[in-house]
């Protein structure tokens, strides 16, 4: 087992007063390597600039009229030295994938291989623009068609909607595409039903979609409840969303019943795929029933989206959907790629289906998709194959069934005895100290030098905590990381409240979050600082 990381001699249950006292102050605020860092503002003035520019010599009337501006910017002015060094300091206080092990499930923060990267800024990819002639693209849209029969393949799905850009705005697309062909037959039906094991966006994906939402709960494996399900089935159900794996890390055992009860009522199947990466290579949705289902490329397929972006959420779909596809497309049957312009074995996009039956709902963005996205996710399926993408499930489901078991006997792990895990650990906060909960054990982490992981969610766990590991971390790293929480758990259940100000390591201490989010502070002034 390695060393817990802290080696600094600190024992649980120190107070805090004095840890202060040992932490001893240095007149500059840096501490060895991890330097202190104030804000751009106060490093330099509004009175200097790090580039010399000449003064403009004109005699022409400004064009800008009332726009001109009468005062300075307010922007301090930096040497070339002073700005790499201000945001090379700020890069070293914030966690990354490359200096470890990254827990947050809800976004699958993984290695992300640089081929990848490198393939994606090759010329022709990196630069190709949205009005390109076709004929200039057809390496592009080569790609995209590719890409398209391999997500076909791995889903065993007729067809595929490339444009949608992430995995919410591939959710609308499916319940878009849904409501579409329900509307084509004549029965416009009014209800959604969402189970609560699902990803917290599919309600508000079917309430936008102007669908009543109605919740099935779960039984006590944490499962949908397939009798509950079955009772609420009617005439007025437009179908069901379901996540697969589901937010409480398991699969949904019952998936094909699921699909064969609601079709027998008449409705459709929407699966949220944010989770595919648990199962891609070993099942395939379509095999299950499943008439609908968005992929987040940027996290099965790598590239990881921290930071808010990119994203793409491509959605398949059954042959009963794929007619209501939003247009343009590339790529739509097993068969082959359609080929719509006179020159032999090209590729265009369509405006409309070659054989006249497209139904579709419209558009769902004014570009296709996400050039850089289907270039990563592309380089990342050929690079491992098809044997190579069931390899990675089965790494991440077994790292977090690994988890999961080191764990469980210092930390409440409710669905435990459910059978096997998928690529997430579930646990809550059962059995800690009286003052102490899931956001301590989470600030302690990070004095243990991890990101927290997924917290207060799912809601149906109280205090959880959702870990995921990801296929690519090793025995060792895995290790340590179990060090950590196995002593953090230990401190909480006990009752250690220095948990309760960690964390004491960070280079800034605990924050008011409740008033940092609701009185943010967005605009730097003199005064205030």
């Amino acid at each position: 087992m390695n060393k817990p990381i802290n080696q600094s001699g600190w024992k649980p249950g120190t107070p805090v007063a004095s840890l202060e006292e040992g932490d001893h102050p240095t007149v500059t605020g840096n501490k060895a390597l991890m330097l202190e860092e104030p804000l751009i503002f106060e490093i330099g003035t509004t009175e200097t600039c790090g580039v010399d520019l000449p003064e403009t010599q004109t005699d022409l009337p400004s064009r800008l009229g009332s726009f001109v501006r009468t005062d300075g910017t307010g922007l301090p002015g930096l040497s070339e030295p002073e700005t790499v060094r201000h945001y090379t300091r700020l890069s070293r206080q914030n966690y990354a994938i490359d200096l470890g092990l990254f827990p947050l499930g809800s976004c699958t923060m993984k290695h992300n291989p640089r081929l990848n990267e490198k393939v994606a800024r090759m010329p022709g990819f990196a630069d190709v623009h949205p009005f390109q002639p076709v004929s200039t693209v057809q390496g592009a849209l080569g790609v995209m068609n590719e890409l398209a029969h391999w997500l076909i393949d791995l889903t065993g799905m007729h067809g595929v909607a490339m444009s949608p850009k992430a995995g919410a705005h591939g959710e609308l697309c499916g319940i878009l595409c849904i409501r579409a062909a329900l509307e084509a037959r004549g029965d416009a039906r009014k209800v959604v039903l969402v189970p609560e094991s699902a990803h917290g966006t599919n309600p508000a994906t079917a309430a936008f979609a102007g669908y009543a939402v109605e919740d099935i709960p779960a039984d006590k494996d944490g499962r949908v409840d397939l009798e509950a399900l079955k009772a609420r089935l009617g005439p007025d159900v437009a179908g069901v969303m379901i996540t697969n794996p589901n937010t409480c890390g398991l699969f949904e055992r019952d998936m094909k019943a699921i699909s064969d009860a609601v079709h027998d009522a008449g409705g459709l199947v929407y699966c949220d795929g944010a989770n595919f990466n648990a199962i891609m290579g070993r099942v395939r949705p379509g095999d299950l029933g499943v008439d609908a289902m968005h992929i987040n490329l940027h996290k099965t397929f790598s590239t990881p989206h921290g930071g808010g972006g990119p994203g793409s959420g491509p959605v398949v779909l059954s042959e009963a959907l794929s007619p209501f596809a939003p247009l343009p497309y590339t790529a739509r049957t097993k068969d082959g790629v359609v080929h719509l312009v006179e020159e032999e074995n090209a590729d265009a996009f369509s405006e409309k289906h070659f054989d006249g039956a497209m139904q579709s709902f419209g558009r769902m963005t004014a570009f296709h998709g996400q050039m850089g996205m289907f270039t990563r996710a592309l380089t990342y399926i050929l690079s491992h194959g098809a044997d190579g993408l069931r390899q990675a499930a089965g790494d991440a489901v077994l790292n977090a069934n690994y988890l999961l078991r080191r764990l469980e006997d210092v930390l409440h792990a409710p669905f435990a005895d459910a059978g096997p895990c998928m690529h997430e650990a579930l646990f809550g906060d059962e059995g800690f100290g009286e003052r102490l909960s899931t956001l301590d054990l989470a600030k302690g982490l990070i004095d243990e030098g991890f990101h927290p992981m997924t917290m207060y969610f799912p809601l149906v766990v109280h205090g959880a905590m959702l870990v995921e590991p990801t296929e690519t971390e090793s025995k060792a790293a895995l290790d340590q990381f179990v060090t950590a929480m196995r002593s953090l758990a230990e401190r909480a259940k006990a009752g250690d409240e220095t948990l309760t100000t960690a964390p004491h390591h960070a280079p800034r201490a605990r924050l008011d979050e409740a008033q940092a989010a609701r009185k943010p502070r967005l605009v730097w002034s003199e005064e205030a600082s």
